[in-house]
C-alpha cells in the first residue's frame, strides 16, 4: 500500500511505454480499435438507457449504413491520430479514448439521427477532444525532456561533486 503512496520520479517508470513497430500493426490496432466502438455503438443501440423521456433511446428506425459508416471514418482518424502521437511520447489510454468516443458517437447518432451539421459538429468535437488529449501529452513529454536535460547538466542534485569535476 505504501508504494501507492509515494510519488514516483517519471525518470524510473514511464506512465506509458511508446509503442514502435512496423506499420502494419499501428494499422490493425487503428481498424479494432474503430470496428470495436462502432460494433459497441451499434450493438448498445438495440436497446434504450434510462428512461423513456429522459434516456437515450434505442435506434431508431431507417437504415443506420450512413451512420455507420460516417463514424466509422471518424473512428479510424481518431485513432489514427492518437496512436501516431502514442508511438512517439507516452500517452494515457490511447485506445480507451478513441474506443469511448467512436462508441458514444455512434450510439448517439443512433438514436437520434441529427442532421449533418450536427453531426459534422459532434465529429469536430471528437477531434478537438483528441488533439487536446495529444498536445498535453506532447507539451508534458517536452516539458520532462528540459527538465531532465537542465538537471543532468547542471550535475548531481544532492551537491557532491561528479566524476568530471574529481578528474
Amino acid at each position: 500500500m505504501i508504494e501507492y503512496l509515494t510519488p514516483s520520479l517519471p525518470e524510473e517508470e514511464p506512465e506509458e511505454p511508446l509503442r514502435p513497430g512496423p506499420l502494419w500493426r499501428h494499422a490493425l490496432w487503428v481498424v479494432g480499435i474503430t470496428a470495436g466502438g462502432v460494433a459497441l455503438g451499434w450493438t448498445t443501440g438495440l436497446f434504450p438507457i434510462g428512461l423513456d423521456p429522459y434516456g437515450l433511446p434505442s435506434t431508431a428506425p431507417g437504415s443506420p449504413w450512413p451512420y455507420l459508416l460516417f463514424w466509422t471514418a471518424v473512428g479510424l482518424a481518431l485513432a489514427a491520430v492518437l496512436r501516431a502521437t502514442a508511438a512517439r511520447v507516452p500517452l494515457y489510454a490511447p485506445g480507451r479514448i478513441a474506443g469511448v468516443l467512436t462508441l458514444l458517437g455512434t450510439r448517439l447518432s443512433l438514436g437520434w439521427r441529427p442532421e449533418t451539421p450536427v453531426l459534422i459538429g459532434m465529429a469536430a468535437a471528437a477531434l478537438a477532444t483528441v488533439a487536446v488529449w495529444c498536445v498535453f501529452a506532447l507539451r508534458s513529454t517536452a516539458v520532462h525532456r528540459r527538465r531532465v536535460t537542465a538537471r543532468t547538466a547542471t550535475g548531481p542534485a544532492d551537491g557532491t561533486a561528479s566524476q568530471d569535476a574529481t578528474s
